[in-house]
């Protein structure tokens, strides 16, 4: 990889470090599900020339969409919403080995003892930081990033079988489907949606701003070109800098405190999710 790529490579992860941060910020304004649909919305605004109908293929692109987008997003902004940011950025991870049992199990991959080690990793140290008293307090929020991680997963399958959709008309997709669903549910779950739109702050709307735009178009599509370019195995170990930006933000800028359980918890998983990463044929994309 040539300097200039592998400069970007850093900066595409350092933006979607600091996104779960960002989000976090506007988290404390936002109620979750309301904030997804802000961050959809944006996105619905700048991608709308995108869309574009792909007959015989439509079925997977509304699967991909409803799994990337208001299933998978929404329980991932709720989980961020009740925990804490350095361990939804380690928990999230999952979704790597949860693409990769999928492939298993319904495209009928074949998994030598290597990425079996990696999955068992990869579980073994999520389930470290589960049990460490801190993370008991939040606890249900840790599960609703698992699941979003798990439906991530299924999304992933989806998107390793479609053929000839550009990443920019994949997310036009996921945001047409996210955005009034999001809305919805907002509505029906959440109270007071309107007077917290209007009373919203600067910063209130910089993280919505920052997630929909920096998070979303630069560092996928990003990560779209470099993979043009390079091998699965060149890229994907790099995207683990993406959670120690996100830790390394938390503690510095938001004062969340690691205990040990939780640094060697991490440290486990991302062991995990690494071997996982550079043994797959096709990097598994989970930036936020």
């Amino acid at each position: 990889m040539t300097p200039l790529h592998l400069g970007f490579m850093v900066l595409i992860n350092l933006i979607w470090g600091f996104a779960l941060i960002a989000a976090k910020v506007s988290l404390d304004h936002f109620p979750p599900l309301l904030f997804a649909a802000l961050r959809f919305t944006l996105i619905v605004l700048v991608l709308f020339p995108f869309l574009k109908i792909h007959k015989g293929r439509m079925k997977q692109v509304i699967i991909i969409a409803l799994c990337a987008g208001p299933v998978g997003f929404g329980f991932f902004f709720v989980g961020l919403a009740l925990s804490n940011a350095s361990v939804v950025a380690v928990t999230s991870q999952l979704g790597v080995p949860f693409a990769t049992i999928m492939s298993i199990v319904f495209l009928k991959e074949q998994v030598h003892w290597r990425r079996w080690l990696g999955i068992s990793l990869s579980f073994l140290g999520v389930m470290v930081i589960s049990f460490d008293p801190v993370v008991f307090t939040y606890i249900d929020g840790l599960l609703f990033v698992v699941a979003s991680a798990f439906v991530g997963s299924i999304g992933t399958i989806f998107q390793r079988q479609i053929k000839n959709v550009g990443v920019f008309e994949l997310q036009a997709w996921v945001a047409v489907a996210a955005a009034p669903l999001m809305l919805g549910a907002s509505a029906i779950f959440e109270s007071g949606s309107f007077g917290l739109i209007m009373t919203a702050d600067l910063l209130d709307w910089a993280g919505v701003f920052y997630v929909a735009f920096a998070s979303s178009l630069v560092g996928h599509a990003g990560i779209y070109y470099l993979l043009q370019r390079y091998e699965v195995t060149q890229t994907a170990p790099l995207t683990l800098l993406s959670p120690v930006f996100t830790v390394f933000f938390a503690v510095t800028l938001l004062g969340e405190i690691l205990t040990t359980r939780m640094i060697v918890g991490a440290l486990i998983a991302l062991t995990g999710v690494l071997i996982v990463s550079i043994r797959q044929k096709r990097i598994v994309d989970t930036g936020p």
